[in-house]
């Protein structure tokens, strides 16, 4: 059978990972996939493991090229997938045994969608602490393509690896190399595009934590890197309109973000602070005010920059209460 779905599977060295990996896509219970697997020069046994698979299994479809890194790779991947769909696989997490039925009969239901994710378990257990933990709830708490719009710009609102996307869509966009997260790139190009991202609140995708993993070491994933894609999306969607907006929140997250939106050209008209030592002074031109001041203040796009959910939950209560409307007059971005 021709594929339905293509999966897209980036390896460098990662013979310790790599067979799990696509054990995990042979278990398959849904046939029609077919695994693009590029390897990208690796130099361990990562090319023995594919050869081996692809031998036994002809579903599995290798690319080897030279040693040109994760955006390079992902490209080339994407050109020779044939599927109508596109899934997206980190060599080293497993998927769940139904995680192919299940995303694509959601993305099938759902013509409106753009592409879907679905939960995640990080593992292995033992290693996780607190912080993994509570990123583990926030990421698993999105269920829907409103709440991964309304949550884009807290950090990326879908595990990359879990995607399953329209082909077309993605080859329209494909990967780029920002100096900042390629995938998180991608998610804010689509939902700032005006794409729906649905997704299937079932843990299907085991993802790997280890210190080692790209996205813990690379000097693109650093958290100054994150900061500086969300203000390039947020100067150029929620606000592209006003050289001005109203910032909520200058702890460390608010200073960062303002820093960084500065270089769009966008500068906080006010700083809206609970903290009363900062209350009554001027921070970079902004005078500082406490919350009652909002509804009086000139209506300009706020731009909650606080972190932590419980927080976020109070402030969002708050907003509501004063008529303001998430994603259409203020925007959180954590």
């Amino acid at each position: 059978m021709e594929p339905l779905v293509s999966i897209l599977l980036p390896a460098y060295n990662v013979e310790t990972t790599l067979s799990a990996c696509l054990r995990s896509i042979q278990r398959q219970g849904w046939p029609r996939w077919e695994c693009v697997l590029v390897d990208d020069g690796s130099t361990d046994g990562t090319g023995r493991i594919v050869e081996r698979f692809s031998r036994r299994d002809d579903r599995f479809r290798v690319l080897t090229t030279p040693h040109r890194g994760l955006v390079a790779a992902l490209n080339t991947g994407i050109e020779a997938c044939r599927g109508e769909l596109i899934a997206r696989m980190d060599a080293d997490d497993v998927m769940h045994r139904r995680r192919l039925e299940t995303q694509v009969t959601a993305l099938l239901a759902r013509p409106d969608w753009a592409a879907v994710g679905c939960h995640v378990r990080l593992f292995p257990r033992g290693q996780l602490g607190p912080g993994y933990r509570r990123y583990e709830a926030w990421i698993n708490g999105i269920d829907s393509a409103e709440a991964v719009r309304r949550e884009a710009f807290v950090e990326c609102p879908v595990a990359h690896p879990t995607l399953v996307l329209r082909r077309p869509r993605l080859v329209a966009l494909g990967y780029r190399d920002r100096g900042w997260p390629e995938d998180y790139d991608l998610v804010l190009r689509l939902v700032t595009g005006g794409d729906r991202i649905g997704v299937v609140p079932r843990r299907l995708l085991g993802w790997r934590y280890h210190p080692d993993r790209l996205s813990l070491t690379a000097p693109d994933y650093a958290i100054d890197r994150f900061t500086a894609c969300k203000a390039h999306f947020l100067a150029d969607s929620f606000l592209a309109a006003e050289p001005q907006y109203i910032l909520w929140g200058y702890g460390g997250t608010g200073r960062a973000l303002r820093r960084a939106l500065e270089e769009s050209g966008k500068r906080p008209s006010h700083i809206v602070e609970l903290h009363t030592g900062r209350l009554g002074n001027r921070i970079h031109g902004a005078p500082v005010v406490p919350l009652s001041e909002l509804p009086r203040l000139p209506r300009r796009p706020v731009v909650v920059s606080v972190a932590g959910a419980g927080p976020r939950g109070e402030i969002r209560r708050a907003l509501a209460a004063m008529g303001f409307s998430e994603t259409r007059d203020y925007i959180c971005a954590a």
